[in-house]
Parts: C-alpha cells; structure tokens; sequence
C-alpha cells in the first residue's frame, strides 16, 4: 500500500468560464501530460496554503479567493494521491510560468490540448456543469407560465433544467417533460428528469435526477450521460460518490416554502457535510443566483432553486 500524499490542485477561472492548464515538463513523471496547477501539501499545512504557496512558486501569482471544491483520490504507479481542488477565480500580479513547458487556457466543452493527467481528467466532466440550476414547479404555477418562464431562461444563461413535477397527472407530465427537453435541446441546454428512467428514456433528456430514497436502492448508475441524486445526509452523499454520480443536492440551506416545517441546515454545516467530497454538490433550499459566490465559499458547485431562478432572468448565471 502506497502512501497517500496530498495535493492541492488550482482551477483557475477567468469570467468567460476559461481555466489555466500547465504541460507537464520532460524531466516529470507523464511528462508533456496537461494538469491543473499545484503541488504536494508540506508537513504542518492546510491544502488551501499549499495551494497559495504552490501558485505563488509555480506561476508567481498572489491568490485572493480560494473556494474549496472536489477532493479525489487517484492511484498512480508511483504515488497514490488525495487531489484537494479549489476554484481560484480571482488574484493578482502577472502570471509567470517557472515550472511547466507550456500554459494554455482552455474552456471544458471545446478542448484544445491533451492529454490530460489521468488524476485530473474526470474533472473536465465537472467543469461542464453549469452552475445554476432551475426546477420546474408547472403543478403550482400553470404548464404556460412554466413554459414561459423556461423560455425567458433559456434565452439569458440558464443552461440546467431540473423537470420535478410531483403534482401534474401522468399524461400532462410527460407532455410538460417533452416539452421542456425540446427546448433544452435547441438552446444547448442540459435536461433532467426526476426520479422517472423510462421517462427519462422515452422522451430523450439528457439524465435523470434520483430522489434520495431511489438513490440508496440502486447498486449501479443508470446509464444516463448526466445522473444525480437528492441528498439531505453525509450518508447519502457518500452513496452518490460511490455510484459515480455527476452531482449531488443538498439542502434546504435556508428555510424554504416547500418545506416549510423542515430545519434549515446553514452554510456552516453545509461545509461540513460536503467537505473532501468527490463529487460537485448544489446548495438547495431558499437561495436566489446572487447567492452563488456565498455557496462556492462554502464548497458547493453551484445553486438549485425552485423559484427565484425563473424570477431573476437579468441576472447572470454561468
């Protein structure tokens, strides 16, 4: 058994939702391999001022905002390693290269260099999901309004539509559903069903979304291109880890209508439930999008939200 050495690992983010790529050199272990910025955590530091140290020495760059992100474990030939990654979308001073043969910025859906350090290259499926998701509610508000809402939406940055309609009959879910994942599809959207495979299956969304009591039933992952899971516990988010889940929910952070007699469970233990989680992990439960920074800082990949999603439509969402 190796010893497992832990490093922390930079995406670095510009506002266009670019990040920095170094090439390994020829005198490394994969050398001409791409990776994501970093270094080996020293005795006596946190990965986050590894992470500060590493950048400055690598790249000569002064972080200013670290947001904790995924942790993953991957088993080398020569290393087995704990990768801490944090998004790094803000510093300062020029960036100067000491350490690798090249630098590129690239974007996670239109890749231009490779190949990828194998330890990091399951992080590229995550950077493709978007950060905001909206969830349907037609059952209360009316399929039109619904729709119009989605089109609106869809026409700003909304790129991830979570279809959860507990309250609509069988025949004018489907016909919502497939409504809704025809929209999706022509604005290059990501659509997802809850709870329903055949569904899923029938009117061709792009993955299904697993309440929490359907995610601790399954043995293996449904074959979606995206699957996620509902998830209230340390437990649960644990099962979604080991099914190789694209992401997880977890909430409600804040009171939410919904649920109104449910606790809410705060950004603090948030933190705690999400921290070195493989996996990225929505906040859910009474959040509007300007709410996001706040969720990253407490190591979530992004924000779900029932309501306030449909009613920001100026705001950004990417």
């Amino acid at each position: 058994m190796k010893k497992i050495v832990h490093v922390a690992a930079a995406v670095i983010t510009r506002p266009d939702g670019s990040f920095l790529l170094g090439q390994r050199a020829a005198d490394t272990f994969y050398p001409g391999y791409w990776e994501f910025p970093g270094g080996k955590v020293e005795a006596g530091e946190t990965p986050r001022e590894a992470l500060i140290r590493e950048l400055n020495e690598e790249l000569d760059m002064e972080v200013d905002v670290a947001w904790p992100w995924l942790t993953r474990e991957h088993v080398y030939e020569h290393a087995h390693v704990n990768l801490h990654f944090f998004e790094v979308p803000a510093w300062h001073g020029e960036i100067h290269d000491r350490v690798h043969a090249a630098l590129s910025w690239q974007h996670a859906d239109s890749m231009s260099v490779a190949p990828m350090l194998p330890a990091n290259g399951p992080i590229l499926k995550a950077l493709r999901l978007p950060r905001i998701m909206g969830i349907t509610h037609a059952g209360e508000i009316g399929i039109d309004t619904q729709l119009a809402q989605l089109d609106n939406a869809l026409a700003g940055s909304l790129r991830l539509v979570h279809i959860r309609e507990p309250d609509l009959s069988p025949t004018d879910r489907e016909a919502f559903a497939q409504a809704v994942v025809e929209r999706c599809r022509h604005a290059g959207a990501i659509a997802l069903v809850n709870g329903d495979i055949e569904l899923a299956r029938r009117i061709g969304a792009n993955g299904v979304h697993l309440p929490g009591h359907q995610l601790m039933t399954l043995e293996s992952r449904p074959e979606f291109e995206w699957v996620g899971g509902a998830c209230h516990t340390r437990a649960e988010l644990e099962k979604a880890a080991r099914l190789e889940l694209d992401y997880a929910l977890l909430g409600a952070v804040k009171p939410t209508l919904s649920h109104p007699g449910r606790a809410a469970l705060g950004w603090e233990a948030f933190a705690e439930q999400v921290h070195t989680l493989s996996i990225p992990v929505f906040a859910l439960g009474g959040l509007r999008p300007d709410e996001l920074n706040t969720a990253k800082a407490a190591g979530a990949h992004g924000i779900a939200a029932i309501r306030s999603i449909w009613q920001d439509q100026g705001e950004e969402m990417d």
